[in-house]
């Protein structure tokens, strides 16, 4: 019922479970989201660059960074963002402040995407997965790559040679 599914956000209750990290959710399409991450598909692309999301509310939050506007102003420094958690994220360069734990040792890190990339080397977790071989990363950046030996692409250039 809508009722025993609503009591969910008080009971903490997180009946779907992914089966290839074991994060639970309380709700289905939150899992049918978070499976994204791990199949890699971003559906969501901004028309202003060419950075694709696997959530519609990522999309969103990033597209601000494409306005002029820039409301939130760093009191320690002349920087300005365009959205107070984008603030609050940078004032942790001026106070060292790192609330974000590893709960396997104790590594501290001021940005809870680090500290998710972080845990990968304990749980050895690795989302990044090649469309065309059986191989699979830890890190985005690590896949992009292992991808240019499919495609041959070479992206930077010795300026010593034509290598």
């Amino acid at each position: 019922s809508h009722l025993k599914i609503h009591q969910r956000m008080h009971t903490g209750e997180k009946p779907y479970q992914c089966s290839q990290c074991g994060k639970a959710f309380s709700y289905h399409i939150n899992l049918i989201s978070h499976n994204k991450m791990h199949t890699g598909d971003k559906p969501y692309q901004c028309r202003q660059c060419d950075n694709t999301f696997s959530q519609h509310i990522n999309l969103i939050i990033h597209q601000i960074i494409h306005t002029e506007e820039k409301p939130y102003q760093c009191s320690q420094c002349d920087k300005a963002f365009p959205l107070s958690s984008t603030l609050k994220i940078h004032q942790r360069t001026h106070t060292g402040e790192k609330p974000y734990q590893c709960r396997q040792c104790d590594k501290a890190f001021s940005h809870k995407q680090v500290l998710i990339k972080h845990q990968r080397t304990h749980t050895g977790e690795k989302p990044y997965q090649c469309s065309q071989r059986d191989n699979s990363f830890s890190r985005k950046s690590n896949l992009i790559s292992h991808q240019r030996t499919h495609t041959g692409e070479k992206p930077f250039q010795c300026n010593q040679c034509d290598n």
